[in-house]
């Protein structure tokens, strides 16, 4: 019996060692690889941050199969025990291992990336970081209507995939549709105030419209499906009575969309300035 004890120490230490090559291994590749990041100029801020977050996270994958790899004839002596302790760590840990699901399926379905805008759980913001536990975003607010950085950071744990709709709001295109909602009194003239907010509309988005409509005929093409037209429409409503609301939609670059809303607005408020029946908020 005692024949075979310094083997098991051996192997033991062995299998240590060799685990702290690989750590040292994966620290000073994935230390490179970030320092070369770092200092290539034809890459953008967005997506050296981009590549330095699959790096870290590419490394630690590499890390855990790598200790998996070495460790595994050491492990199968204890597969009994293992299962019952798995089972028990599982009723334990069943959040971590959500979280580290929702980090597969994020992953697995390329849900979301570094640089994209995205709102879940009431949540809403830029992703600027995301691992195998939580994702990292700079806040946009206030509310779903704002486009303005917050300051903010807030984090979530990636189990909130299972449980929430997840809206992405630039799905990988450089023009989308968005709306905007003028609400206006029940009395009010909402047939001038729909001109206006239409011509207000088309003079805002009038140097990208071809190009508008160019982007949505190659949506239609790749995605096999009838793109809407691009024109600025407007819808009336009735939520409530009492209040007739003005719903535009209008097209916009995905990076110009704030700006292009308030010079609409601006341009409908001036105006309608003055004129009583036309007053109203807008949200």
């Amino acid at each position: 019996m005692l024949s075979w004890m310094p083997n098991i120490d051996s192997s033991v230490v062995l299998d240590g060692l060799k685990s702290l090559i690989l750590l040292v291994t994966i620290v000073v590749v994935r230390t490179l690889i970030v320092r070369w990041i770092s200092r290539n100029h034809t890459l953008t801020l967005e997506a050296k941050r981009r590549w330095v977050v699959a790096t870290r996270n590419s490394m630690l994958f590499a890390f855990v199969i790598g200790l998996v790899v070495i460790w595994a004839h050491e492990l199968q002596a204890f597969a009994v025990s293992i299962v019952a302790l798995a089972a028990a760590l599982v009723l334990a840990t069943k959040e971590l291992i959500l979280c580290w699901s929702g980090a597969a399926l994020r992953v697995g379905g390329k849900v979301y990336s570094v640089g994209d805008r995205i709102q879940i759980a009431g949540h809403r913001g830029v992703v600027l970081d995301h691992d195998v536990f939580a994702t990292k975003l700079l806040e946009i607010g206030p509310g779903e209507t704002s486009h303005l950085y917050t300051g903010r950071v807030t984090v979530f744990p990636n189990s909130l995939l299972f449980t929430n709709a997840l809206i992405k709001e630039n799905p990988e295109q450089e023009y989308g549709l968005y709306t905007i909602t003028v609400p206006l009194p029940a009395g009010a003239d909402w047939h001038k105030a729909e001109r206006v907010l239409i011509d207000a509309a088309k003079s805002e988005c009038a140097p990208f419209m071809a190009e508008a409509a160019r982007h949505m005929k190659l949506l239609e093409q790749t995605n096999l499906l009838e793109a809407p037209s691009p024109e600025p429409r407007v819808t009336v409503q009735l939520p409530e009575p009492g209040t007739v609301h003005l719903v535009l939609r209008f097209p916009a670059p995905d990076r110009g969309r704030s700006r292009v809303e308030q010079a609409i607005l601006r341009r409908y408020l001036d105006e309608t300035a003055g004129r009583n029946p036309m007053q109203g908020g807008v949200q």
